[in-house]
C-alpha cells in the first residue's frame, strides 16, 4: 500500500503545482522569462567594443548620455531575434535609437544578416566573446534594456520585442519626450 501511495501523492502534488503555475501564466501573472535583475535603477555598465561595420570605431554606452535609448542583445543564431527583427525596424522608422549588441556571432554572419534583413540599429557593437553580455548580466537573447538620459537602466526585457511589450514596458519612456519618469 505504501509503495503505491507515495508515488500517487507525488503525482497529485506535481499536477496541482502545474495547474497553479499554468493558471498564473494564463492570467498574465507569471512569466518565466521575468528573472529579477540587479541592474534596474543603476548606471548602465560601460563597455568598449568595435563597431561591426567599422572596427576602427569603438562603441560605448556613455556615447548615448543625454538620450533615452535601447540596448538590444541579439544574434543570428537566435530564432526569437529573427522574429523580433521586423518590429525593431519599425521602431527605427519611428525614431527610437537602438544599439544592437551582436552576441556570439561571426562577423560575416552578422553583417550578412543585417544586409539581407535591414539594420534597425544606430550602432552595432560586435561581442563574439561575451564581454558586454557578461557585464550587463545577459543570460539569453534577445534581451532589451532601456537606458534613460542620465545613463540609468530603467527597464529590462528578456525575450522578443513586439507591440505588446513595447506599449507596456518601453513606449511610456518615449511618449512625452522626457528623459526620466
Amino acid at each position: 500500500m505504501k509503495k503505491t501511495l507515495l508515488p500517487l501523492i507525488f503525482f497529485v502534488g506535481m499536477a496541482a503545482l502545474f495547474y497553479f503555475v499554468l493558471g498564473k501564466m494564463n492570467k498574465g501573472e507569471y512569466n518565466p522569462r521575468d528573472i529579477p535583475t540587479e541592474f534596474i535603477g543603476r548606471a548602465a555598465p560601460e563597455f568598449a567594443l568595435p563597431d561591426l561595420f567599422d572596427p576602427s570605431e569603438t562603441v560605448r554606452p556613455s556615447d548615448m548620455m543625454g538620450k533615452v535609448w535601447l540596448l538590444n542583445v541579439w544574434g543570428t543564431w537566435c530564432p526569437e531575434c529573427w522574429r523580433e527583427h521586423d518590429y525593431l525596424l519599425k521602431l527605427k522608422r519611428d525614431g527610437v535609437p537602438i544599439i544592437g549588441v551582436d552576441w556570439r556571432d561571426t562577423e560575416e554572419d552578422a553583417k550578412d544578416f543585417l544586409r539581407r534583413k535591414g539594420n534597425p540599429f544606430i550602432k552595432v557593437p560586435f561581442d563574439p566573446k561575451s564581454v558586454a553580455a557578461i557585464e550587463w548580466g545577459v543570460y539569453g537573447a534577445p534581451e532589451t534594456f532601456l537606458i534613460d538620459a542620465q545613463g540609468i537602466i530603467r527597464v529590462k526585457h528578456a525575450g522578443g520585442m513586439d507591440p505588446k511589450v513595447w506599449n507596456e514596458k518601453f513606449e511610456p519612456w518615449f511618449s512625452d519626450g522626457s528623459a526620466v519618469k
